[in-house]
């Protein structure tokens, strides 16, 4: 896709989980994806005629068939882990339908006080957060995980102050809204648009 391909361009990691089959021999993916691609997801856009920013940040898990050997032995690794049987393997897809039907908005930044990541203010919502939970949710079903293997994960930071409270959606936008941070607001996230019809984004 056209997001893997720019996040090649800065050495970032696209975090899945392979599955194969010892009775079929048939491959599987899982990965958790932003399901409006990852600029949309991490910003949100001014839309005419819409008096309030729009963000369209849901994120979902996606199982297919097959494995694309060649994409991720080029651009990350493709190593076994581990080993699961069908019984356990049946209990970690009911995991799976659960974090899906509440695991639903995707959030692209860690957001720290500073490097030392003592203050964490958001942790992200993403493809390395969702493995990370599909990794555990494995063990406790029953997986046996080769501990010799070392996987590689990217997390993008930002260092901020203490964030402040806004107000809700409502609060700001309403009605009865703050008129003036609503305006400050659209002008702030139009800078996005603007980039995204560019096609920078």
């Amino acid at each position: 896709s056209s997001d893997l391909d720019l996040l090649a361009n800065f050495n970032i990691f696209h975090d899945a989980i392979g599955f194969r089959s010892r009775k079929t021999g048939l491959n599987y993916t899982l990965e958790w994806y932003e399901l409006f691609e990852l600029f949309n997801c991490t910003f949100p856009h001014v839309v005419a005629g819409t008096p309030h920013p729009v963000w369209c940040n849901q994120g979902a898990a996606c199982f297919y068939d097959g494995i694309d050997d060649l994409h991720w032995s080029q651009n990350g690794s493709l190593v076994r882990i581990g080993s699961i049987s069908g019984a356990e393997f049946n209990k970690f897809a009911e995991w799976l339908r659960n974090d899906n039907e509440t695991a639903v908005f995707y959030i692209t930044f860690r957001v720290a006080d500073d490097p030392s990541l003592e203050t964490i203010y958001i942790e992200p919502w993403d493809c390395s957060s969702f493995v990370l939970r599909a990794y555990n949710a494995l063990a406790s079903c029953g997986a046996v995980f080769n501990r010799s293997v070392a996987v590689n994960h990217t997390r993008w930071s930002l260092f901020s102050e203490p964030p402040i409270r806004l107000g809700t959606a409502d609060e700001i936008f309403g009605l009865k809204g703050n008129q003036s941070l609503a305006s400050d607001m659209m002008e702030f996230y139009a800078i996005f648009s603007r980039i995204n019809r560019l096609g920078i984004m």
